[in-house]
């Protein structure tokens, strides 16, 4: 029962504190009491007899802290009084205590700021029931090196009934006219199957979803809207449920509305911020009755595992699926294609390729504390000099070495922790500024809080960021010889050798640390850089982009423009009404893919006007062969008004109405792909579907980075938009114009034609080449970020050490003087301990960047990961810095007066 009353002794003692101590303290002087009159017993005198007592006893601070281990409060009650030590410690010292927690503060409130973004998009859960279970399911030809070339709805029906999920749902991203209103609005659809509200597991928050059970053909007229439309379009009007809204003509019933912050699970900000939920089972009117098992229109689809299914038992199921359909029907699977079906974690799909750039920053701001963390171990160990006389004096009354080094440490920590919550108070109040530097890109992007998950992440770094730069100055009381502390003192030293080779260590590694995040920085900043100077094959100069969309009802009876033919008088009517707008030079069409690095439609283009699967003729190529590439329709002025330039062959002309056969316009890339060794005029391919025209190829025009700024050589095809048709209308206008006003404009111009179309404010071409870059902007400005902060914390590193060395050298420095030295002897000596510091640290520092430099491949454009300007300009920007950081003290070391430094001594 031995340990019981030791327990109940130290909780005592941790509840009653003072009074524990005051009994402590009554004990030790009635042993003395005791041993004194001993003494006197036996013939000392009152003083002699005190004496022999005390030395008998031995150090009185020493035996009280042994009985107060026994007796009660233990570590807990000494981390208690080492904490207030260290407070009062760091209030007698505010310079020194705001600097430190200010530098903690730029490190854990920086760390802590990408760390909430990671959290919320990388780490935490999607908010879905059991998100584990959802997978995103996506088909491709890897023969013909196709991805996510969508599903048919014959394939849908198959994998619903393949016994591997519970529920499958593909989402198709659409905008609809919404009207019914003062004017007409247009809306984001997403069109899904019945069972896409259970499959993800949410309910609303009035009325009720969709049927999973109900496979009824057609569009079902039913809608689910958003919490935003609710309250935009319908004032909160809680009677909303059962009205009537009426979309491209046709009329849906509201049976429910969403809660607020329900976001679909999208990969774009356009499909996450969804306003209105439409279902169906994709065959029936306005689809086909028996969509071909080939017509893959249908996007990638989403779905929910069985339960207790792992992703890799289900993958192997779907593998014997896929190979038992290819068997099944040979025609539709050519085998040179090799179709097969992955799945993927849904949360992996929607975070897409921003992991490794989150990673990257993460490593980064890492990089920025880590250097923090060294400036405040230097500045620590400074200070830890200039009280050598005091620890000194604390050892010799009594003081353990592990309790002076556990002192020092819990200073440091609670120095670290104050600096936490300034960090944290910081990234509060910087919140909306992060949002607004973030990419609209980013996925998750509302989901950004400061979450206990967030705070937790804070406390823990903020500890082992107190551990990490106290540990020097720990060590080296541990270390403490209280002789030569002494010694030293009284000759008025401020520190040891041992203590300035632990300061050159910790700067060299600062310097290390600082040229891996600046050579990181230097190879995105030439990769952005690249990129926004590469010939992009296009003019964008000038150029504003409008948006409106035909209506596509369901009802094909009341379709105002249901071929080509009936909707080309609008089309020439828009052209000839914008041409005549002041300050219009030119003007063409297109369907909204042909927007140049728009990334608004992204993954519509990649289902219904992108990838465009197609049979070749004449070519390397098999026939009936399925290939790839990108296709966009577009009218005949559009090549001019962008400044693309042809090849050879022509472009559309004015023959090449819909009356005519279809012909295409190529890029270099899809001619060189397809015919490498022919002239690809009058070569034709047609859409890999049945009863689909042949389309004869009449011109080859250059590349043009309208796809991907880092990538010229997309294959892409050009139809003509008066041969095609298409719903969905990009207005191009070249000339000097006002994009506030020309908005307005062509609003008025479209709506004099048709007042059931709305149109959507004008997108500068030149805004949207710098949006196509905004998630490499965001990388290259956070990193250049951290890098000048390292760079600055490194130059305070420098100065530091070199600042401490000349007090240090002060009757040396004046010796020199004394026997002859010249002040640039003296300068050269102080310069050359600096540079030799750099030196070493630049070394370091460029293997270490050799090695992970070489991990950012992935997201470089231009230039290679070695680059050896890059590493040598920033070897020479750091040997700046450090010859800068040296300067000052180097000239206080040439002002040192040899009479004043003798004196001293």
């Amino acid at each position: 029962m031995k340990w019981l009353k030791i327990a109940i002794a130290r909780i005592r003692a941790l509840v009653l504190g003072e009074s524990v101590q005051r009994d402590i303290d009554e004990e030790l002087r009635s042993h003395i009491e005791i041993t004194t009159e001993w003494h006197i017993s036996r013939g000392l005198s009152p003083e002699e007899a005190r004496r022999r007592a005390l030395l008998t006893f031995g150090n009185e601070v020493r035996v009280r802290e042994q009985v107060h281990k026994v007796k009660g409060g233990g570590l807990i009650e000494e981390i208690a009084q080492d904490t207030k030590y260290a407070a009062r410690m760091l209030k007698k010292s505010p310079g020194f205590s705001a600097v430190a927690i200010l530098t903690i503060a730029l490190g854990i409130g920086a760390t802590t700021a990408i760390f909430s973004v990671i959290d919320s998009t990388l780490l935490r859960p999607l908010p879905y029931p059991q998100p584990e279970q959802l997978v995103s399911i996506a088909a491709d030809f890897s023969g013909g090196d196709a991805r996510d070339i969508g599903f048919s709805q014959p394939e849908l029906e198959d994998l619903q009934h393949s016994g591997i999920f519970e529920y499958v749902s593909t989402a198709w991203f659409d905008e609809n006219n919404l009207t019914g209103s003062s004017k007409p609005a247009s809306v984001r659809i997403l069109i899904t199957c019945p069972n896409y509200f259970a499959l993800l597991g949410v309910k609303p928050q009035l009325g009720r979803t969709f049927d999973p059970e109900d496979h009824s053909p057609g569009i079902i007229p039913d809608v689910v809207i958003s919490d935003g439309l609710w309250k935009r379009f319908f004032g909160r009007d809680p009677k909303v449920l059962d009205k009537s809204v009426r979309m491209d003509t046709d009329l849906y019933r509201i049976i429910g509305v969403m809660p607020p912050g329900f976001d679909a699970p999208g990969r774009t900000a356009e499909e996450r911020n969804v306003e209105v939920w439409a279902a169906s089972s994709f065959y029936g009117e306005p689809l086909l009755d028996h969509p071909p098992r080939n017509g893959r229109n249908l996007p990638t689809a989403i779905a929910r595992l069985k339960p207790g299914l792992s992703i890799e038992a289900a993958q192997s199921r779907l593998d014997s699926l896929t190979s038992a359909l290819q068997h099944q029907f040979p025609e539709d699977y050519p085998k040179d294609s090799t179709w097969s079906v992955r799945l993927v974690p849904l949360k992996e799909r929607l975070i897409g390729n921003v992991r490794q750039s989150l990673i990257l920053l993460l490593a980064a701001v890492g990089l920025v504390l880590l250097i923090a963390s060294v400036n405040v171990a230097n500045l620590l160990l400074a200070r830890a000099s200039a009280r050598a006389r005091e620890v000194a004096i604390r050892q010799a009354i009594g003081a353990g070495r592990g309790r002076l080094a556990r002192q020092l440490l819990t200073e440091s920590v609670l120095l670290s922790l104050l600096g936490g919550i300034a960090g944290l108070l910081v990234l509060f109040l910087t919140k909306d500024l992060l949002l607004r530097l973030a990419p609209d890109s980013l996925p998750r992007l509302n989901d950004i809080s400061i979450s206990w998950s967030v705070l937790v992440f804070a406390l823990v770094v903020s500890i082992a960021t107190g551990l990490i730069f106290g540990l020097a100055p720990a060590w080296h009381a541990g270390r403490f010889d209280l002789v030569s502390a002494l010694k030293e003192s009284s000759r008025g030293s401020t520190g040891s050798g041992a203590q300035m080779r632990t300061r050159s260590a910790l700067v060299v590694t600062e310097f290390a640390l600082s040229l891996v995040l600046m050579i990181s920085a230097g190879l995105l900043l030439r990769s952005f850089w690249d990129l926004l100077n590469v010939r992009l094959g296009f003019n964008p100069q000038n150029v504003v982009a409008s948006r409106t969309r035909l209506p596509a009802p369901n009802d094909r009876t009341v379709d105002l423009y249901p071929t080509p033919k009936q909707e080309s008088p609008f089309l020439r009517e828009v052209i000839r009404r914008n041409k005549a707008l002041p300050g219009v030079e030119d003007v063409a069409l297109g369907d909204t893919s042909s927007i140049p690095l728009d990334e608004s439609m992204r993954d519509l283009k990649l289902i219904s006007e992108g990838q465009f699967l197609f049979t070749i003729e004449n070519s390397g190529f098999k026939n009936d062969q399925t290939s790839v590439a990108y296709r966009t329709s577009v009218t005949p002025n559009y090549f001019h008004l962008l400044e693309i330039p042809l090849q050879r062959g022509r472009l559309f002309n004015d023959q090449d109405d819909e009356n005519a056969p279809q012909v295409a316009v190529v890029n270099d890339a899809f001619a060189r792909a397809f015919w490498p060794n022919q002239d690809p005029l009058g070569k034709r391919f047609k859409r890999a579907r049945p009863n689909s025209p042949w389309i004869t190829i009449v011109g080859v025009i250059a590349n043009a980075r309208t796809e991907s700024l880092a990538d010229a050589s997309v294959p892409k095809i050009y139809l003509d938009f008066f041969q095609t048709g298409g719903n969905r209308i990009a207005i191009f206008l070249r000339g000097h114009l006002d994009p506030a006003a020309i908005s307005g404009q062509v609003r008025d111009q479209v709506q004099s034609i048709d007042p059931t179309l709305p149109v959507t404010d004008s997108t500068i071409l030149n805004e949207t080449v710098a949006t196509s870059l905004a998630q490499r902007r965001f990388s290259m400005e956070m990193v250049a970020l951290f890098a000048v902060t390292a760079l600055f914390l490194a130059g305070l590193g420098i100065y530091g050490v070199i600042s401490y060395s000349v007090n240090e050298r002060t009757h040396e420095i004046g010796i020199r003087f004394a026997l002859g030295a010249e002040r640039r002897n003296i300068l050269s000596m102080v310069v050359r301990q600096a540079l030799g510091l750099a030196i070493v640290g630049a070394a370091l520092g460029s293997i270490c960047a050799f090695i992970v430099s070489r991990m950012m491949t992935g997201i470089l454009y231009g230039v290679s990961p070695t680059d050896p300007l890059t590493f040598i300009a920033v070897a020479i920007i750091l040997m700046s810095v450090a010859l800068l950081g040296a300067y000052i003290p180097a000239q206080r070391a040439v002002r040192v007066d040899p009479l004043v430094a003798l004196r001293q001594e």
